[in-house]
């Protein structure tokens, strides 16, 4: 494995426009369009070194840093992100960070959003293939978002209940576990332990 992962998701705009249009609508579109990405732009969320986030699959992690690196001829801006549990270096564009799915650690409201989810005793799963169910594990866990995380969590451990898991569920289970004690600590300023401990008692 490298010790780097650079993320970088550009999509090319034409020059060109509809050829109908006159210069005068042409201006106005690109003028309309341009004040779209403005404002989105403006909403982005945004981080400061010393500032804790969250990349998926790899969970909460440092920015330890903000670089400029020339990428076909243009100079970008990076987040440099160290993972905190695998100590794994990552590059994120910062005017993508959004799109990668780096966020901010839950705050009070997502997390008792969270706990109300592993709180649910229904398991949502339906009857399909060992493979199909695995893969829709593995897409929310690579989304990134807390509450899907969550939802494998709690799936894969009601499920234990009633049948052996495979070699890979077991495994997805531990990482979906790790992934929200981790993030659980970090947003509380809490020992681990603690938040183990905590879920372990959700279940019992």
């Amino acid at each position: 494995m490298c010790d780097s992962d650079t993320v970088v998701g550009q999509r090319k705009l034409s020059s060109h426009f509809f050829s109908p249009f006159s210069t005068l609508r042409q201006r106005l579109w690109r003028d309309g369009y341009e004040a779209q990405v403005k404002e989105v732009a403006a909403v982005s969320t945004e981080f400061a070194i010393g500032d804790k986030a969250v990349y998926p699959s790899q969970g909460v992690a440092e920015i330890i840093g903000i670089e400029k690196k020339e990428i076909f001829s243009k100079i970008q801006k990076f987040y440099v992100l160290r993972a905190m549990d695998s100590g794994l270096r990552i590059l994120v564009p910062v005017d993508k960070a959004d799109q990668v799915g780096l966020r901010r650690v839950a705050g009070q409201d997502e997390i008792k959003e969270v706990m109300e989810i592993l709180r649910d005793k229904e398991i949502h799963i339906d009857r399909q293939t060992w493979n199909r169910r695995y893969r829709g594990f593995m897409e929310k866990i690579k989304s990134g978002s807390l509450f899907e995380v969550a939802e494998v969590f709690r799936d894969l451990y009601r499920l234990k209940g009633l049948k052996p898991l495979s070699f890979g569920e077991r495994r997805m289970l531990d990482t979906a576990r790790g992934l929200i004690v981790q993030e659980l600590s970090v947003a509380r300023a809490s020992d681990q332990r603690k938040v183990e401990q905590e879920l372990d008692k959700l279940f019992h």
